[in-house]
């Protein structure tokens, strides 16, 4: 979702993935920890929550993708 390079409100992303709001919250926070999501408080609700992806979480995203398309191109053919 943060991929597009936008930032989204962290409920919009709870309620996309359907988490509750204490597991969305350890998953973020562990992002947020390892560099690869900025989190904010914009305007003047600041419970609001905003969600970014850093240029290190993009270049993780990217990675991870590269991998898991040399796994699939590796696989075998179910066809064959």
């Amino acid at each position: 979702m943060l991929v597009t390079g936008t930032t989204m409100e962290l409920s919009a992303i709870k309620d996309q993935l359907d988490l509750s709001p204490s597991a969305l919250s350890k998953q973020v926070a562990a992002l947020v920890d390892a560099g690869y999501v900025k989190q904010e408080r914009l305007g003047v609700d600041s419970r609001r929550v905003w969600l970014s992806l850093t240029r290190q979480g993009m270049k993780a995203y990217r990675s991870h993708v590269a991998a898991l398309r040399e796994i699939v191109a590796d696989a075998p053919d179910p066809d064959q």
